[in-house]
């Protein structure tokens, strides 16, 4: 299946810093520095009764002292009973997002101007300066944000687009065999509409092609059209979504 190939290859590029498998769910924790790294994604199928699975998340969070997250993907078997039970708990909804891929070229041309590399490949340090300039990202949050993309296992691209010698646009590429996936992708917001972040996606799926790759994907949350815009310019289309449930109350 496609869509759990992808999940996988997600999960892997954005670890979290403990990670618990628990009956086809996939329990995760990161100090609480973005909901995917801190979460509970049902992955594959499961068998044990759901309402005790969902207290046994709610206890690992609690102590953890975070509120219990849900991310649901459309594809997987528990998603529309949880979403259903999680709902009678009081847990409220939070950020539909598409997970869009393309499928890369195997041969690229010199002509082929949406795929000219236009980046520049830089070290994690150099790369987070840039994001957090960019993004003007609280300092506090860095140091979870490195120990994500720290750990991160596959072929990891830190890549920066420069104007001039000054960072207008970044984003993160993670290789895992055929499949690579964008992150991270930002353009500052005075910059933006001027084709840097055009530039930077294709450069940084040249990257992946040259690479091995043969599909590459990102998520995007559903309100943002004008990601969508960029990402559709490079044949991107909806492979599933997600949303997630957010607990309200103690559990």
């Amino acid at each position: 299946m496609l869509e759990r190939r992808i999940e996988e290859a997600a999960l892997n590029s954005w670890p979290a810093l403990q990670q618990v498998l628990f009956d086809g769910w996939v329990i995760r924790f990161a100090n609480g520095y973005t909901k995917r790294a801190n979460s509970v994604t049902p992955v594959y199928p499961s068998s044990l009764p759901v309402q005790d699975k969902i207290a046994f998340c709610e206890q690992h969070y609690r102590e953890q002292q975070q509120p219990t997250i849900f991310r649901l993907p459309s594809f997987s078997d528990d998603a529309q009973v949880l979403d259903d039970l999680l709902g009678q708990r009081e847990y409220r909804f939070a950020d539909l997002t598409l997970v869009l891929s393309t499928l890369l070229p195997t041969k690229l041309t010199t002509n082929d101007t949406m795929l000219k590399p236009a980046f520049q490949a830089v070290p994690l340090d150099e790369w987070l300066s840039c994001y957090r300039s960019l993004n003007q990202a609280n300092e506090e949050l860095q140091a979870f944000h490195r120990a994500i993309l720290q750990h991160i296992v596959p072929q990891t691209l830190f890549a920066v687009y420069y104007e001039q010698d000054t960072p207008v646009a970044c984003g993160v590429g993670v290789l895992e065999h055929e499949i690579f996936g964008l992150f991270d992708i930002i353009t500052h917001p005075a910059q933006r509409r001027k084709g840097y972040g055009t530039q930077l996606v294709s450069g940084m799926l040249n990257w992946a092609s040259e690479r091995g790759a043969s599909r590459a994907y990102l998520q995007v949350v559903s309100t943002n059209q004008d990601a969508r815009g960029l990402y559709a310019k490079f044949g991107f289309q909806e492979n599933y979504h997600y949303w997630y449930r957010i607990q309200t109350t103690g559990g």
